[in-house]
């Protein structure tokens, strides 16, 4: 460790842009908060920054090790349908593939189902006459007077970007490697290809994964390359690290050369807190309740490790309905994401029914108390009308919220709903919180988990304004609210291990095999895995690979995923990752298949290397003596419910391992935290706070 052991960390919000700074040293942590510029990204992030090494007297070259980022821009930009300008070039008769999708219906008896529109339209999708077989033998090569026509044709549509996804281009991608060359050197713009992006079987994944990847690399690659510019203007000594979907961190480089393995950034930020915490706490399972300004996450902590999932469905038409956004192909932590923060906007629907989201005011123009132009109530202002939230004290009194616009905007939906303003504030909080624990419920289900009785974690800036609410509807009893909780998942990134998650598809029958061809594939991967995180400044001595399998009884349509051994090569018998199915394969349907062949369809690799251990400081409260409140606020905590006359205290000022009785009002600079009547608060040795529910 140097004499300087600052670590700088960055997470870009749908509404707050969050920075963290990080004494390696002492373990000190300090925090930055400042709304998110969506038009101009780097703007908040520059803003935030500047004011965080102002505020603690930091100099940019002190800060050398790598800058670990996280972000909501790739799929804001897919949620958003705001992305780039990109074409999509593949074979010969398999232009409508994107239109096609795999022809599932998530709804079988909806005669008007709906669909996202394709990041690429069917006008930016073009055919060339290429052919490679299944076998991988390559039967056509794109002829280059078609390639010429191309990109004449791309360059005057004015194209920012290029997806190339070939049939059959997993089992060999040179068809592609050699369109995607002649177009780069031709337009001069980024080209991926799918056989580096998804490799993989199926071709409708594999192709949208490629065109979610294209369509955003004009929006990520130019952010990245003026971030690194005003680093280095600035003197800042440390390289970018970008945070990916799967938990893991890579070079900036590699981010911009593939995106959408950034999909779920910012929420794989905050789960792997939530399982660094876990342990610290010795909580084998919890449930990660992450509420920001824009979305709400829930991810299950088992054994201190969150679910993996080799799929991730972003865009989604309905939240509750697989199938109906874009299934992309990326490693990614299991986790359900909805349309629930504090700017999530309140209306009456046509039936005169409340309804809370998934539109958000996000932070242009932001939540009506904002002052920024917003006149629609979102959940932020209901929480101010209900006294939850001090509209003086938001992020410290450095941006004071007006409650008369709240209030406003509170009096328009209750006119429309016909109800009294604060009966519609309290419906409001309610129905953000159903929204919430139902989604919860929904991970549950899908995972096979019962979640009552879970320990919640809750973080985030709107989290802990929430979380007892939920915990109610969720049947739990304990809530932990850890330091720092608004800023967590920026935290999160500091806590990551330096990662890349590598898939290709070859399939074979596990027994009779030829093993020289499964170990040339998997030399390959290494390879890959190797150079990723080399280019993250990872000696290759300290690189770790895991190996895994998606296999499937023969016959069947699906495959399971099964992590197999671990090491420098791939060592374990085949009689040994039978078991190893056949264990896996009774969890998930609770029996094997006897008798029945196995056939391997994918090959899987995790390269990953530690960061630097990260131990926050003990919290140093200012006193050991009970601190009286800094006054008292009514409270409106349920429908129908008159006002409680309720304490407020400051987080900072409470000792260790005093006990509070419910109603109690926990103020900080970045986030409120509710302990509603009937919950009592301690807070423990590392400065948690631990509300247990008395009253049921």
């Amino acid at each position: 460790m140097t004499a300087d052991d600052w670590r700088l960390a960055v997470d870009i919000g749908g509404t707050f842009t969050d920075i963290v700074l990080l004494d390696g040293l002492t373990g000190a942590v300090s925090v930055e908060k400042t709304l998110t510029t969506p038009a101009e990204p780097l703007e908040a992030v520059r803003t935030g920054i500047t004011n965080l090494l102002e505020r603690t007297g930091v100099a940019p070259g002190e800060i050398t090790a790598p800058i670990v980022h996280a972000t909501t821009l790739i799929t804001n930009s897919l949620i958003e349908g705001k992305t780039g300008r990109a074409a999509l070039v593949t074979t010969t008769g398999f232009g409508d593939t994107l239109l096609i999708r795999d022809e599932h219906r998530y709804d079988m008896y909806d005669l008007q189902i709906e669909f996202p529109d394709p990041p690429i339209p069917r006008g930016l999708t073009f055919e060339i006459g290429e052919r490679t077989a299944a076998d991988g033998r390559v039967l056509v090569e794109p002829p280059v007077g078609e390639l010429d026509t191309l990109a004449e044709r791309l360059g005057e549509e004015k194209v920012e970007s290029v997806a190339v996804c070939f049939l059959n281009s997993y089992a060999n991608a040179s068809n592609e490697h050699a369109a995607a060359s002649h177009l780069r050197r031709a337009l001069g713009v980024p080209v991926c290809v799918s056989a580096e992006i998804a490799p993989q079987i199926r071709e409708y994944p594999r192709m949208i994964t490629a065109a979610c990847n294209a369509a955003t690399m004009p929006l990520i690659g130019p952010y990245l390359d003026e971030l690194q510019k005003w680093l280095l203007a600035e003197g800042f000594g440390g390289s970018v690290l970008m945070m990916l979907s799967n938990g893991g961190v890579v070079s900036a480089e590699e981010a911009a050369r593939a995106p959408i393995r950034l999909v779920e950034s910012g929420p794989a930020a905050g789960a792997l807190a939530a399982c660094w915490f876990a342990r610290r706490l010795g909580e084998e399972r919890l449930l990660a309740f992450d509420m920001g300004g824009t979305t709400a996450k829930a991810t299950l902590v088992e054994g201190f490790e969150p679910e993996l999932t080799n799929t991730f469905e972003v865009a989604r038409i309905y939240r509750f309905k697989k199938g109906s956004g874009f299934p992309v192909a990326v490693p990614s932590l299991d986790l359900v994401e909805i349309g629930a923060g504090g700017g999530s906007l309140a209306r009456a629907d046509q039936f005169g029914l409340l309804k809370v989201g998934p539109e958000s005011a996000g932070a242009d123009p932001g939540p009506a108390s904002y002052g920024g132009g917003g006149t629609t109530l979102a959940v932020t202002d209901a929480d101010i009308v209900l006294g939850l939230i001090d509209p003086d004290s938001f992020l410290g009194g450095d941006m004071p919220l007006e409650a008369t616009l709240a209030e406003g905007a509170l009096a328009r939906v209750a006119g429309q709903l016909g109800l009294e303003p604060m009966e519609t504030a309290a419906g409001v909080h309610e129905v953000v919180n159903q929204n919430m624990a139902a989604a919860a419920r929904m991970h549950g289900v899908e995972r096979g988990a019962d979640l009552r009785g879970v320990t919640l974690l809750a973080f985030g800036g709107a989290g802990p304004v929430h979380a007892c609410g939920v915990a109610e509807l969720l049947e739990s009893n304990r809530v932990v609210f850890p330091v720092n909780a608004s800023v967590f998942s920026a935290f999160g990134t500091l806590v990551s291990p330096v990662r890349i998650d590598l898939a290709r598809s070859r399939p074979m029958m596990l027994r009779g095999y030829d093993v020289a061809d499964r170990d040339l594939l998997l030399d390959e991967l290494r390879d890959e895995g190797r150079r990723v995180l080399m280019s993250a400044g990872v000696s290759a001595d300290q690189v770790r690979f895991r190996y895994g399998i998606d296999a499937r009884y023969a016959g069947q349509g699906n495959e399971i995923t099964v992590w197999v051994d671990e090491g420098e090569g791939f060592t374990v018998g085949v009689d040994e990752v039978e078991l190893a199915y056949e264990d896996e394969y009774r969890r998930v349907y609770g029996m094997a298949i006897p008798d029945v062949a196995i056939e391997v369809v994918t090959w899987r690799l995790s390269a990953s290397a530690e960061l630097p251990a990260v131990e926050p400081g003990p919290p140093n409260p200012t006193s050991t003596d009970r601190p009286a409140p800094l006054g008292n606020r009514r409270v409106v905590f349920d429908r129908g419910a008159t006002a409680v006359e309720t304490p407020i205290y400051r987080r900072e000022l409470l000792p260790t391992g005093i006990r509070l009785e419910g109603p109690v009002i926990v103020e900080e600079r970045d986030t409120t935290s509710v302990i509603r009547p009937g919950w009592s608060m301690e807070v423990a040795d590392d400065g948690s706070l631990v509300a247990i529910r008395e009253r049921q």
